[in-house]
Order: structure tokens, then C-alpha cells, then sequence
């Protein structure tokens, strides 16, 4: 059995990062002499350049092929995930880049979500993928590390949905019912797009607005006011950008707890190649030098505590964006299992918490 742990990471601080345009590609034919016929001909047959390195503005005037070029040769990695147009009609020809966000093939079993990895053959299911799922949808998560599959350590990069290190390839599939959140960093924070502000004033947009723009084009941006100041969400870089500078965006799923497969589904999953993620969680907090240490109830000692790595879990498995209190010592503590923090309810003070799958 596979097990998996994660150290939490905030990605809050902002980066700054530069644009890259789009090339025009070679004028198309103007007239029809022998010689510009040949060329046409040949021409036609070579993939185009600027379509495969992000755009053509020529589109459809194009004299090149617009597909990818690896698909040509026959030796595309991202198979019918790959966001170029395919020979034989893997893709839309207008341009893989305005392609619609929601083409991966949707579950009809009843289960709200699946995580999948392929080792360049056949989709393998992952057992227990809803501690994936946890962890995905909160929006400070980066990655998960799974221990003890077929291929050893396997890391999930979260932000671009790749494998680190690996010849392998890792998707996500839902039912089409997801709800998408989108967050923007706020004093290094992630902050939802139309929650309350600190003077209690909801935020001009909701998360809704913005993924309906992204649902149509993920490569494009979605634009909005404050006040006087126009701001931009830009899909292909997942950033917002001001006149006062950039801040990093994410968009993660709304966790929903697992369905149990239709029957008869499990003879067709069977197929598959299945590998767990683990099932004997432990829950941590991070003390003053930097250690993590395991949540234990203490009764009767001077660091007597009313919480348990138990008690946490059996919390967490009912909605693991939920928060509960206990108390150490007499003092009172909040654990918000979402933000992945523990707060000291008189000082405010925070720490951090974390779930380990042994």
C-alpha cells in the first residue's frame, strides 16, 4: 500500500513576470503561379511555427498546418490532453490555445472526482484519492508526494497538474459538476474572490464570474473595476495585474466528499492498474523551533490537552474545511482545517498544522 504526505506552503509572496507576445507567421499566397502552387504544397505539409510556440495571427489564412508538430511525428507526450490541435481532429483547428477548459472526459458513475497517473500506456486509477482532492482544493497547497507506487515517490505538481522528476502524466477528472474557486495572495495570503474584506465589504466579483470567462477561453483574462482602477486576471499566466503591480491567482475545486461508484463500473475499473495513497493519517503542529509535533490528549499534566490526532481526523473525514476548538493548559485554541492553522484565541497568534499519511 502506497502512502503519501504533504508539507503545506504559501505561495502568497508575489512574483513578478514578464509577458510574451505572439509572432506573426510568413504572409500567405497572393498569387497563383506554378512556383507558389509547389511552394504552397510543400509548405502546407510543415507544421507551423508560431501556432506551436503560442499563436499565429494569421489563423485561418495560414499557408502552415496548424497542429502539433510533435502529433506529426508522431511522438506526442500529451496525447489527446495536449492542447494543440491533432491530426484526425484531437482538437478544434482554429487554435488549441482558445480551446474550452472543460474537454477532459467526464465521470458518469456517480463519483464526483477521480485522480489518474499514466505511465505512457494505460490511465491507472488511485486508490483513496480523495486525500489528493483534500488537499487540492485548498488554494496554499503546492503538491502532494505519494510514496511506494509502482513507480516509487511520485510528487504531484498542484499548479500545473504535472509530475515532477517522472515520465509520467497525472490528470483530474470530475462529473462536470465541479465548483471552482478562484483566490488572488492579499498581504501573503489567499484571499477568495468576492468574500468580505477586513471592513467587512464584500468583494466586487465572485469566483463564479470569473470561471464562466475562463470556462469560454482559458487562454484569455477576465477584467474588472475597483473604484477608478482597472484590474486584470490573466488566465495563461494565473496572475492579476493593477497599476500597482501583480499578485498570484489560483483556482481550485470546492471539496465534495466521495460517491461510490455505479455498479458495474468496478469490473471496467478493475483493468486498471490501482495504488492507494495511504489510510493511517497523523495530524501535526509546528512548534517554535521549527519541529513538528503529533497532536496528543493529555489528561492530568501541566501540558494537558483536550484534542487528539484522532479527533481531528474524524472531523476532517465529516469536511475537511472545517474548524473545531479545544483547549491546552486552560487556553483556548482554534483549528481551521481549510487554512490549515492552529490560533491561539486570546493572543491570536498562529501555527501551523499538517496531516502526514503514514
Amino acid at each position: 500500500m502506497a502512502t503519501a504526505q504533504y508539507d503545506l506552503e504559501d505561495e502568497s509572496q508575489e512574483e513578478d513576470f514578464s509577458d510574451s507576445g505572439s509572432a506573426s507567421s510568413d504572409e500567405s499566397d497572393s498569387d497563383g503561379n506554378t512556383d507558389d502552387e509547389l511552394e504552397t504544397q510543400l509548405t502546407a505539409r510543415q507544421p507551423c511555427k508560431y501556432y506551436n510556440s503560442g499563436g499565429c495571427r494569421d489563423g485561418n489564412r495560414c499557408r502552415y498546418l496548424h497542429v502539433c508538430k510533435y502529433a506529426l511525428k508522431g511522438n506526442c507526450r500529451n496525447g489527446s490532453s495536449c492542447e494543440l490541435s491533432h491530426p484526425g481532429g484531437g482538437r478544434a483547428s482554429s487554435g488549441a490555445r482558445n480551446r474550452s477548459a472543460s474537454q477532459e472526459p467526464k465521470l458518469t458513475d456517480g463519483r464526483h472526482f477521480q485522480w489518474q497517473l499514466k505511465d505512457g500506456n494505460n490511465w491507472m486509477a488511485i486508490d483513496n484519492d480523495h486525500i489528493i482532492e483534500a488537499q487540492y482544493s485548498l488554494p496554499h497547497t503546492k503538491s502532494i508526494k505519494i510514496y511506494n507506487t509502482p513507480f516509487g515517490a511520485v510528487s504531484i505538481d498542484f499548479k500545473r497538474l504535472k509530475v515532477y522528476g517522472k515520465r509520467l502524466r497525472v490528470r483530474r477528472l470530475d462529473d462536470g459538476n465541479t465548483e471552482w474557486i478562484w483566490y488572488c495572495t492579499l498581504r501573503r495570503k489567499w484571499m477568495k474572490y468576492g468574500d468580505k474584506d477586513s471592513k467587512g465589504k464584500l468583494g466586487p466579483i465572485k469566483s463564479a464570474d470569473i470561471e464562466k470567462k475562463y470556462q469560454s477561453n482559458p487562454t484569455s483574462s477576465y477584467t474588472f473595476n475597483i473604484g477608478a482602477e482597472t484590474f486584470e486576471i490573466r488566465f495563461r499566466e494565473m496572475q492579476q495585474v493593477g497599476q500597482k503591480g501583480k499578485r498570484k491567482v489560483t483556482r481550485r475545486p470546492l471539496y465534495r466528499h466521495q460517491q461510490t461508484a455505479a455498479a458495474g463500473v468496478s469490473e471496467a475499473t478493475s483493468a486498471l492498474q490501482n495504488f492507494s495513497v495511504g489510510t493511517k493519517p497523523e495530524w501535526q503542529f509546528e512548534g517554535d523551533s521549527g519541529a513538528w509535533h503529533t497532536f496528543k490528549k493529555r489528561r492530568g499534566t501541566s501540558t494537558e490537552s483536550t484534542i487528539s490526532s484522532e479527533d481531528i481526523e474524524r472531523k476532517y473525514q465529516q469536511n475537511p474545511s472545517d474548524s473545531l476548538v479545544f483547549t491546552v493548559h486552560g487556553h483556548s485554541y482554534k483549528l481551521d482545517l481549510g487554512a490549515m492553522t492552529q490560533t491561539n484565541q486570546r493572543t491570536r497568534r498562529s501555527r501551523r498544522i499538517r496531516r502526514v499519511l503514514l
